[in-house]
């Protein structure tokens, strides 16, 4: 074992109770209450990892693990609860400092596809229900772009959460109706374009005009006119709505792309009147025309 003393690290594990902890070093970052609660409502025993103490003057500093210990006391209603701890005992006040600020150095983070892959393992619902989705339309989800493939699971976790199964159904189906499968046209962007679209103006959407006028527009079209309006995936969803709104003899009005960011539900729509206004229809043509 002497030959292998210079990779293993010179420490011993306690349970110490996290009254007996201190995280109060300059180094140390602010303690985030958002991140805390937000690991509270979502608490897994399986994630606690050990907290990494240095043990200097017989007091134990907690140089990795602050919102860990926070975690755990909030969660046990007391900070006589002990949390396991890796003790290093031979460590000065700038060596810990010095381990803090490069602990993250050289640690792969993991991709949106390698979590996708391993929740689907996992058997985990939201994303058994996505690929589920997402193969019923002979498509599927890949680490990158690729004929048949959608890569931006992000996104589409993104739109399922915030607004529902429903709305991603109808956006994935408008997408590959629009773009014939297009490579280019399963893009973060634009798929949230479309999706903010849906929750927007729903059924008040006309899906055949949709397909028609988008689907007459390519994608590098539809990306340049969006990128000069700025606003990410709004701005796609601008672009959108311009193109459809196009010689339309009642255009949507614009205004409910801004109102409904958080989404609507089917009975609080709008009346149907509410949704158009005459008097955008030739300023839309010309807009449409300039583009």
């Amino acid at each position: 074992m002497d030959d292998y003393k210079e990779f293993i690290p010179n420490v011993h594990f306690e349970q110490i109770p996290i009254k007996n902890l201190v995280s109060n070093q300059d180094y140390q970052r602010n303690l985030s209450e958002a991140h805390v609660k937000k690991a509270v409502e979502n608490f897994d025993l399986y994630q606690i990892n050990p907290v990494k103490v240095s043990r200097r003057d017989g007091v134990n500093y907690v140089f990795n693990g602050q919102h860990t210990i926070e975690i755990i006391a909030t969660v046990s209603g007391s900070r006589e609860t002990p949390v396991w701890c890796m003790v290093y005992d031979d460590l000065e006040y700038g060596h810990e400092a010095d381990i803090f600020a490069n602990q993250q150095k050289f640690v792969k983070a993991l991709k949106p596809y390698e979590i996708y892959v391993a929740n689907v393992e996992a058997e985990n619902p939201e994303q058994l229900t996505i690929k589920a989705l997402v193969e019923s339309y002979n498509m599927r989800i890949t680490p990158t772009q690729c004929v048949g493939g959608i890569c931006a699971i992000s996104t589409l976790e993104y739109i399922f959460r915030k607004y529902g199964y429903h709305v991603l159904d109808n956006t994935l189906r408008l997408c590959i109706a629009t773009w014939e499968g297009d490579v280019k046209s399963f893009s973060s962007n634009i798929l949230k374009g479309i999706a903010k679209i849906l929750v927007a103006y729903g059924s008040k959407i006309d899906e055949n005009v949709f397909k028609e006028k988008l689907g007459a527009c390519s994608i590098r079209e539809l990306t340049r006119s969006a990128v000069e309006r700025g606003n990410g995936s709004l701005g796609y969803a601008e672009a959108m709505l311009c193109i459809y709104n196009k010689r339309m003899r009642y255009p949507l009005k614009y205004s409910y792309l801004y109102n409904n960011k958080k989404g609507l539900s089917e009975p609080d729509y709008l009346n149907k009147d509410d949704y158009y206004d005459e008097e955008l229809e030739e300023e839309n043509g010309e807009l449409c025309e300039l583009e």
